[in-house]
């Protein structure tokens, strides 16, 4: 049976973090009233002229020097010629010829644990481009409506090469472009919005087989879920069509997520090519012109990107590149985490403890915390637990002043009852560890004296009895006894 290779390249267009649009002074704020935010130059009235926003070129140059490629000196904005109901002008404005942004890479992370693998996805260009407004479809008896308040949206689309042969390895991309773009503050990510929206180019091969496929272009996948579903489905109804002898042709295909069992891909139009939007440059517009010196001043004010930050926590946190990878998942996420160490760790400990303790406390920020904040769809920024607090709460954790369950019990008082400190709720609830030996013994002798049958259950070589008395036993201590030391001295008593 012949053996298939699939071959991905992923188009994303970002929406950029600028309060006006790219080519007007109207309002960028989503949620407003259709077409209130649409000025002269937006519904392109006769005689208006475009004027290039700053910030959009500063959101590029960030970009560009984040995935290390090359920032134009001089790009060109062109015209990019096609009719649509929701394009005013009857083009777009975008680069073609000359973008901004050359070159570059992103680098996703594959698998789990000890199979974590790395892989540089190459990207081809980065471009500036309008967006075009809204099509309308609900509430107007059988018509549809247009609104013009997303026309002219500063986008930056980002084109990678056709690197990626699995949906897995798309999604990782994906993920690791939508974090990067967040991370440097250019855009805000908010897939929902429209504000993060890829189109995944599809195509299958024979397994050896150097020359490329026909591609199919899936559109506007706006969310992680909708692009594995869209691309394995694709990817199996490629292969379908060419064992029975059927013929790929190129087209633009948009995903249905309500279809089928799980969502399926269909045919728009014909996809086309460059020629067909007979590109020129915009007469209108200058050619952008990028000093080295604005470059420069760019490069200063960027952020430590997420792969340095990730080498770093390994090397100074002793971190696992696994724990790292999650850590720096968001640039909040990270902030969060060093912020949380810092207010916890004892500046006197030793080197072992002060990697024993950024392991706790990873641990809790991408484990708990982070179920948590999924559980009740949160952001970090939103969560009722400071980074101080939880700081201070691992702190107690890693002191035996509570164990790791009693802990649990404090992080949702923490949760629920903003301003205390994981002290305070200790305190006023009494839960304490019992670390004392004097203390715990006596509760042990009765428990053991209440459970003869699980004794003798033990001495005949039961384990599972072991495990049944030191419920019992913790349940006399109301969960306050240090596990190990539990343990030990339980099984010491057993053994006298």
């Amino acid at each position: 049976m012949k053996q298939w290779e699939v071959v991905i390249g992923i188009e994303t267009h970002a929406q950029l973090l600028t309060r006006s649009k790219i080519f007007s002074g109207s309002s960028t704020a989503f949620g407003a009233p259709p077409n209130v935010q649409a000025n002269a130059v937006d519904i392109a009235l006769p005689g208006v002229l475009p004027v290039l926003n700053r910030g959009a070129v500063e959101c590029a140059i960030r970009f560009g020097l984040a995935v290390d490629g090359e920032i134009a000196a001089k790009s060109v904005f062109a015209r990019k010629n096609y009719f649509y109901p929701d394009l005013p002008k009857g083009y777009q404005i975008s680069q073609y010829e000359l973008p901004v942004v050359v070159g570059g890479s992103v680098t996703i992370q594959l698998g789990q644990g000890e199979s974590l693998s790395e892989k540089t996805i190459r990207l081809t260009r980065a471009h500036l481009e309008e967006d075009a407004g809204k099509s309308l479809h609900e509430d107007f008896q059988g018509k549809s409506g247009i609104d013009l308040n997303r026309a002219g949206t500063p986008l930056l689309e980002i084109v990678s090469e056709p690197d990626m042969r699995s949906a897995a390895e798309a999604i990782a991309y994906a993920k690791a472009l939508h974090a990067l773009v967040r991370w440097i503050g250019i855009c805000d990510g908010n897939m929902q919005e429209g504000s993060f929206r890829c189109d995944a180019n599809v195509s299958v091969r024979p397994l050896g087989q150097k020359e490329l496929g026909t591609r199919r272009e899936i559109k506007n996948l706006n969310s992680f879920r909708f692009m594995q579903q869209a691309i394995d489905f694709e990817v199996q109804w490629q292969i379908a069509e060419i064992e029975d002898g059927r013929a790929i042709a190129q087209a633009t295909v948009l995903f249905d997520p309500q279809a089928g069992t799980a969502g399926e891909t269909r045919a728009m139009r014909s996809k086309e090519d460059a020629h067909d939007y007979r590109y020129f440059p915009d007469p209108d517009l200058l050619p952008l012109i990028i000093s080295r010196e604005w470059v420069e001043r760019a490069r200063a004010a960027l952020p430590e990107l997420p792969v340095a930050r990730r080498d770093r926590l390994i090397a100074e946190y002793g971190l696992s590149a696994y724990d790292a990878a999650a850590l720096t998942a968001s640039y909040e996420v990270a902030n969060y985490y060093e912020a949380a160490v810092a207010a916890g760790q004892a500046a006197s400990a030793s080197a072992a403890a002060r990697a024993a303790f950024a392991k706790l406390c990873a641990n809790w920020v991408s484990v708990d915390l982070a179920a948590r904040l999924n559980r009740e769809d949160r952001e970090i920024s939103a969560a009722p637990v400071s980074a101080t607090q939880l700081g201070g709460l691992v702190a107690r954790i890693a002191d035996q002043t509570v164990s790791n369950n009693i802990a649990k019990k404090v992080f949702d008082a923490l949760w629920n009852k903003a301003g205390e400190s994981a002290d305070e709720i200790i305190a006023h609830q009494g839960l304490r560890q019992i670390t004392d030996s004097a203390a715990i013994e006596p509760l042990i002798d009765a428990v053991l004296a209440a459970n003869a049958a699980m004794v003798a259950e033990f001495k005949a070589g039961k384990e599972k009895a072991f495990n049944a008395l030191i419920g019992q036993a913790m349940k006399a201590t109301k969960g306050k006894a240090n596990p190990q030391q539990l343990n030990e001295l339980l099984r010491r008593k057993l053994a006298q």
